[in-house]
């Protein structure tokens, strides 16, 4: 993300880069058409969008050279500029200046082979194409790919288009294919006012070649309402410099409460940039642990940092929506 969107607000669309239901553990388990927005009942409440855009139509429109051009959105939810936060309007971790007295965090992300669970999603905004990164997560439909609320609806532009997910991508490679989502679904704080503490959200992908997400590439378990200051290993495909969008990276820490802002998203030391939005976080050290938060964003007085949103009840009823399509 270019400030911090998930810097600030959102690594959105790659830009620079929670919730709680009942104690959970791991769950297994071309123009767009018209579309449908619609609020799920119960509390909390649910945002969900139906996308219509067809495979060969976005087999042909996400080219290799398309995919590598495609950035880190230029800002994060709009809300935020609004509301006049502490957080910058555009999304991307670059290094920024650190607040008076505030200690100096080191750069933590390392480089990673591919795995086949993790991906970028490449999506259209009012016109332009942008990138963030994704992870498959087990669920009923095994179909279900967990990523950040702010690359899939800002409350300026609605509903992104041409969203695909690219497990394993590798310097402009889909080895996996380019899975395109049926349907899109988020938090109703995140769609209704794009409340940084609710930036998670959910695609639902359509088979390939006649199989499941889950089965052509296995699917991570995912879990809400775990404890804080958990350690956590975080991955993610950081777009802006120093890097350049084409391969997996992660960090790695103790998680800790935002002192900066004092929203409820937890921090670990981590300098992955914008198009590392939305990419998972897992307990422990490495890939194999439960998913339990995405990249987020980060602060422009606070370099190195990366935030991620408490996955509670309403990023929850998000993802047991998207689960059961």
């Amino acid at each position: 993300m270019n400030s911090r969107g998930l810097k600030a607000g959102l690594i959105a669309a790659s830009a620079l880069m929670a919730s709680a239901l009942m104690t959970a553990g791991p769950v297994q388990a071309a123009p767009a058409g018209p579309s449908v927005d619609t609020v799920v009942a119960g509390t909390p409440s649910t945002q969900s969008h139906t996308q219509d855009e067809s495979q060969a139509a976005l087999d042909a429109y996400w080219t290799a050279d398309r995919m590598r051009s495609a950035k880190p959105a230029n800002t994060i939810n709009s809300g935020w500029a609004a509301e006049g936060r502490s957080v910058l309007p555009k999304a991307g971790l670059e290094a920024v200046a650190k607040a008076p007295g505030e200690p100096v965090v080191q750069p933590r992300a390392i480089s990673q082979p591919a795995v086949s669970r993790i991906g970028k999603v490449f999506f259209t905004q009012a016109g332009q194409n942008y990138v963030c990164s994704a992870n498959s997560v087990q669920s009923g439909n095994q179909s279900t790919v967990a990523t950040a609320g702010h690359c899939t609806y800002d409350v300026a532009t609605g509903w992104v288009t041409n969203f695909v997910f690219v497990p394993a991508y590798s310097n402009g490679a889909a080895p996996y294919g380019k899975w395109t989502a049926r349907s899109l679904h988020a938090a109703a704080e995140w769609v209704s006012r794009g409340d940084i503490n609710y930036d998670g959200a959910f695609a639902v992908v359509n088979t390939l070649n006649g199989r499941t997400l889950a089965a052509t590439v296995g699917a991570s378990s995912i879990g809400f309402n775990m404890a804080r200051n958990l350690t956590y290993t975080a991955y993610g495909y950081p777009a802006a410099a120093p890097f350049n969008g084409e391969r997996l990276f992660s960090c790695s820490g103790t998680s800790s409460r935002d002192r900066v802002g004092g929203t409820q998203s937890q921090g670990i030391p981590c300098d992955m940039t914008g198009g590392s939005s939305g990419g998972p976080w897992f307990v422990g050290s490495g890939a194999a642990g439960t998913q339990n938060s995405v990249n987020s964003f980060g602060y422009s007085t606070q370099a190195n940092v990366m935030y991620g949103p408490y996955f509670g009840t309403s990023i929850q009823a998000a993802y047991s929506t998207a689960a059961s399509r």
